[in-house]
């Protein structure tokens, strides 16, 4: 069986356009920041809404490139790599980068070393092509990987395990310029039962007595979401069955942030974020857009914009309020709210506001700048400002009521607070009903709603107290009209890694799925919601 790659599905992979039987691949710099805005981990684009393929056994791959400005980079994942909040996690793959009669050859087995951000290859070798114009072959047969350049073998290896999963996923890049792949076809026995495939997301629907169906019988109009990431959702048939039978909502978890939709000035990578909104739309769902304006996820020419004389300020401002209009008037319609600040205090958990890029440029009060070019470009999406550790009374609760209506009386347009809910620890972070119930009604007595907008909570103390943590917070707040929406930070600890001070690689147990089933936690929200 022969299948033309070629004619597949290409249409939201960001840098690769499907032009006249050819795609043209184009550079991009993306990149993954660290939270204190340094480093910049490569993030090369994958086909995750797109077409992959199953092949359980043997197989053949082949593609040719053409008009090559100075590198052409294939790669062949055995998985969908994982994107956290500042990292990403590389799987399995096969990575080759042509350039001129070069071939880089590198080969990743996907176990984590201690410092996932700079994976090592277990195999790594540059060989010299005799035609560079002929095809690249990819050809997985028993054990061995072979890798040949038309009829020659430039590589073989007994390595074709790192394909255990039985799918195969495909990204092309390039470090500048362009070029061109003019073939791509993957050809297998009939024993293999090669086929394309689309996402995993795409049959599943509403469960009856899921979480978001429970919470309609309640409040009709309350959401339940979750934050999601297109790579589960497309690839983990497990997590998409249970993301789209509980969740009314969702907030991308990372494809709205500024580095992932603007890489470099004036280069915008819309496609990712559309494919989560095209599935939010095919499943009735409401998204929640996430985010304009952070300390955190900044692309570097963000980070390095002038701000020393007023000249530089109002140039920088210009570049800032253009990224804002462009990105606003492209989701136009399809969010139902935005965060347009996020996190704008201190990491301490104090009252100051971070020094960031918007308030270098924009000054004390860019939240009331931001917040009128957002509602400029969509007056209907509702306006949140978002922040952690101001769950519960106290000065930070109260620096946040502060600066919302402060915006507002600046000619603002902020709707409503979002509270993050982090319960990384039940002895520092834990939120009793009290305490919720008493902040929903000062928020509600000032004009303004709330959204649980990131609740995940630590299994430190083991399934039971993290099941009620989950319970009261989703209780008090399905409780109160001030409470508009309930979102939780994940939906399966299958995706929930974090990185430790000492660079090693740890999963968490914080979410209400695990391997695709429903924890203690879980539970506990479907007896709030009378399941």
């Amino acid at each position: 069986m022969t299948i033309d790659l070629l004619r597949q599905d290409w249409g939201h992979t960001p840098g690769i356009t499907a032009d006249g039987g050819a795609l043209q691949v184009s550079a991009l710099q993306r990149t993954i920041v660290e939270q204190d805005g340094s480093g910049g981990q490569p993030n090369p684009p994958v086909n995750l809404a797109g077409t992959h393929l199953e092949a359980a056994g043997d197989f053949t791959l082949a593609a040719t490139f053409t008009n090559i400005g100075t590198d052409a980079t294939w790669t062949v994942y055995n998985q969908p790599p994982i994107i956290a909040d500042e990292f990403r996690v590389e799987p399995a793959s096969l990575r080759l980068t042509l350039q001129g009669s070069d071939l880089h050859i590198a080969v990743f087995d996907g176990k984590q070393k201690k410092d996932v951000t700079r994976p090592a290859p277990v195999h790594d070798e540059t060989v010299t092509l005799k035609d560079p114009a002929a095809a690249l072959t990819v050809n997985r047969s028993g054990d061995t990987l072979k890798i040949l350049n038309g009829p020659d073998t430039l590589s073989s290896q007994p390595l074709a395990n790192i394909f255990s999963s039985g799918s195969l996923w495909f990204g092309f890049s390039t470090g500048a310029g362009s070029f061109e792949v003019t073939s791509l076809t993957a050809t297998a026995p009939a024993s293999t039962g090669l086929r394309a495939s689309g996402a995993a997301v795409a049959g599943d629907g509403s469960a009856t007595n899921g979480l978001q169906a429970l919470a309609a019988k309640i409040r009709p109009d309350f959401r339940i979401g979750a934050a999601v990431a297109l790579g589960p959702l497309t690839g983990d048939p497990d997590y998409a069955r249970a993301f789209a039978g509980n969740f009314g909502a969702l907030t991308p978890e990372n494809a709205m942030k500024p580095q992932f939709l603007s890489p470099a000035r004036g280069q915008y990578t819309f496609e990712e974020a559309d494919a989560i909104l095209a599935i939010a739309q095919s499943k009735g769902m409401a998204v929640h857009g996430h985010t304009i304006t952070f300390s955190e996820a900044l692309p570097r020419w963000m980070q390095d914009l002038p701000s020393g004389t007023d000249a530089e300020r109002r140039a920088s401002a210009g570049a800032l309020l253009d990224y804002v209009k462009t990105v606003v008037t492209h989701f136009k319609g399809r969010l139902a709210s935005l965060d347009v600040v996020n996190e704008p205090f201190d990491v301490d958990q104090g009252t100051s506001m971070q020094k960031n890029v918007w308030y270098r440029v924009l000054g004390a009060n860019y939240p009331a700048v931001i917040s009128k070019a957002v509602f400029a470009a969509d007056p209907d999406v509702r306006q949140y400002i978002n922040e952690n550790g101001a769950d519960v009374p106290g000065r930070r609760q109260d620096a946040l009521l502060k600066l919302a209506l402060d915006t507002n009386a600046a000619g603002g347009h902020i709707y409503g607070v979002g509270l993050q809910a982090h319960i990384y620890d039940l002895k520092t972070d834990a939120i009793s009903a009290a305490d919720l119930t008493k902040t929903l009604g000062k928020f509600g007595d000032a004009g303004l709603r709330v959204r649980i907008s990131e609740n995940d909570v630590t299994d430190g103390k083991g399934k039971q107290a993290q099941a009620e943590q989950y319970a009261a917070v989703l209780s008090t707040c399905l409780r109160s009209q001030t409470c508009v929406s309930y979102t939780t930070w994940g939906v399966d600890d299958r995706y929930d890694w974090r990185i430790e001070d000492d660079g090693s690689l740890q999963q968490g147990h914080d979410f209400l799925f695990d391997g695709g089933k429903p924890t203690p936690a879980y539970d506990a929200l479907r007896k709030v919601l009378g399941g």
